[in-house]
C-alpha cells in the first residue's frame, strides 16, 4: 500500500518532467513541446522507504509516454547519472528524484509484479479528505516466484523489440540483473500483442489493456 501525503511540491512532478522528458534518448520522433499529464500508478516498496510512481503523459502528437520515477529521502549511491532532480516535499522533506528503470527497488517491484500476476499498488490517503479514484490499473501477466533482483544496469534506445514472435516497434528502456531481461516500453505502442510474461495496463482514455512492459528469464 503506497502512503499518499497532502503536500506541496517545488518543484512540482510536472515540471520535473517537463523539464527532463525531452531530452531523453527514447523520446525518438515524439512531439514533447508539449507534455500533458494522463495519471499515474504506483507500486509500493515492502521496506517502506522509496515511493515508486509511473506516470503516463501525452505528447503534443498524442503519442502516450510512460516514465516511471522512484522518490528517495537519501542519494542512491552510485546512481548519480540516473538523478533527475531534487525536490522539496512539504511534509517528507528533500526528496531524490530517479529514473526508476535503473533504480534496484524499482526493477524488483516490477519483476514481482509481472510473475507473480500482481497489480498496482493500493492508495492510502494520510487526508482521507484528498483521496481521489485510482483510474490507472495494471495486472501481471505471471503466477510464479518472486525473482532475485541484485545489481541492474539498463540502457534506454529507440529499437525494434522482439518478443515471442512479435515484434514491437518503440522507444524502451532495456534492464538486466542476473538473467533477467526486462523492457520497459516508454513510447506506448496500444496494439502491440501482449507477451507470455508482461505488465499491461488501463488508464483514461485507454480501455484495452496495453503492452507496458515484458520480462524474460534467460
Amino acid at each position: 500500500m503506497a502512503l499518499i501525503h497532502s503536500a506541496q511540491l517545488n518543484p512540482s512532478k510536472i515540471e520535473l518532467l517537463r523539464a527532463w522528458v525531452p531530452g531523453q534518448p527514447w523520446v525518438g520522433s515524439a512531439d514533447t513541446s508539449s507534455l500533458e499529464h494522463i495519471d499515474a500508478y504506483r507500486f509500493d516498496d515492502p521496506d517502506g522507504e522509496v515511493g515508486i510512481e509511473t506516470h503516463l503523459l501525452r505528447t503534443a502528437d498524442g503519442a502516450v509516454l510512460q516514465i516511471p520515477l522512484t522518490y528517495r529521502g537519501a542519494p542512491l549511491a552510485g546512481a548519480e547519472a540516473f538523478l533527475i532532480s531534487t525536490m522539496d516535499h512539504s511534509v517528507l522533506g528533500q526528496r531524490w528524484v530517479y529514473d526508476a528503470c535503473c533504480d534496484p527497488v524499482y526493477v524488483r517491484a516490477l519483476a514481482t509484479t509481472i510473475v507473480t500476476g500482481g497489480t498496482e499498488a493500493a492508495l492510502e490517503f494520510a487526508d482521507p479528505g484528498n483521496a481521489r479514484e485510482v483510474t490507472t490499473h495494471v495486472l501481471g501477466s505471471g503466477s510464479g516466484d518472486v525473482p532475485s533482483i541484485r545489481a541492474v544496469n539498463c540502457s534506454s534506445v529507440g529499437s525494434a523489440t522482439t518478443m515471442g514472435s512479435a515484434t514491437t516497434m518503440g522507444s524502451a528502456t532495456t534492464i538486466t540483473s542476473g538473467t533477467l531481461e526486462l523492457t520497459v516500453f516508454r513510447v506506448i505502442d496500444a496494439g502491440a500483442e501482449l507477451g507470455e510474461l508482461t505488465l499491461a495496463g488501463t488508464w483514461p482514455g485507454q480501455a484495452e489493456r496495453a503492452l507496458l512492459a515484458s520480462l524474460q528469464i534467460g
